[in-house]
């Protein structure tokens, strides 16, 4: 009996609550509506505090008050865990208010919200993109900034699953054995991120995929591509002589070498 009286009891204060912030809303007292914001703010209720600073952004926009109600508005979305919006009115503020003491501040958090934003490397990385460049404009504004030392983690952090993405994307492509397209996408990578943990994997990719290329070609392109596999072999060996795919290189080489070596001897007795 006592549990369900208290039950209740929540509700009821609960819904008389509501009934009190529906009314503050419907207020055209802004400077009572801007004391309430931070208190809840400062309660941790960041539903509210958004929701009242979002009334109050237009009415104190250019006053004194109005820099630090864009700055809460926007933080107050960002706890939340509302990185879309909050990206929004972070940029928003720093592009059109430079000289605010939030400035700073703001784009650093730009960047966090489009960092914490991106998804992880299989997906689309449009976000990614954006977090980085936002970051490295940071970095030439604010070289001596607090921040620093957490956006070239940040950046570090993305720029590895960028070469992530791109390894995965190459060997999408080898899987699904369209190894003409995989040949593209795999020097790509190759060429976008030379330093890449996935370097030599990928070379060895590069070579199986021109060599079956050329074992699945037609006749009159099969010289051609098998002098590619040769090239790709002499590449992969010299830069990998001890991986654990040499064995397997060298088999794809003698095949190649053999087939070229006949064709060779069929021109001479001609």
């Amino acid at each position: 009996m006592k549990k369900t009286f208290f039950c209740i009891f929540v509700v009821v204060i609960g819904f008389a609550s509501c009934s009190q912030f529906e009314k503050l809303r419907k207020s055209s007292d802004f400077h009572l509506k801007y004391r309430k914001a931070f208190e809840y703010y400062h309660v941790g209720d960041f539903v509210r505090a958004a929701q009242l600073f979002d009334d109050i952004y237009h009415a104190f926009y250019g006053s004194d008050k109005g820099d630090t109600v864009a700055y809460y508005r926007a933080m107050s979305y960002f706890k939340q865990r509302d990185y879309l919006n909050a990206s929004y009115y972070f940029s928003e503020h720093y592009k059109k208010q430079r000289q605010s003491p939030f400035a700073e501040e703001c784009e650093y958090y730009t960047g966090y919200c489009y960092y914490k934003q991106s998804p992880r490397a299989q997906l689309d990385q449009a976000n990614t993109y954006t977090a980085i460049e936002t970051f490295q404009m940071f970095l030439m504004r604010h070289p001596e900034s607090k921040f620093v030392a957490d956006v070239e983690k940040y950046l570090a952090e993305m720029k590895d699953k960028l070469v992530d993405k791109s390894y995965l994307t190459a060997k999408l492509y080898y899987d699904l054995e369209q190894y003409k397209a995989a040949i593209i996408a795999l020097n790509n990578s190759l060429d976008d991120y030379p330093e890449t943990k996935h370097r030599e994997e990928l070379m060895y990719l590069l070579l199986r995929s021109s060599f079956l290329l050329a074992e699945n070609s037609v006749p009159s392109r099969k010289k051609e591509r098998f002098q590619s596999t040769l090239d790709e072999y002499f590449s992969f060996i010299g830069e990998f002589p001890q991986s654990q795919n040499a064995k397997d290189a060298q088999k794809m080489y003698e095949r190649a070498d053999r087939f070229l070596k006949t064709k060779v001897s069929e021109t001479d007795e001609e």
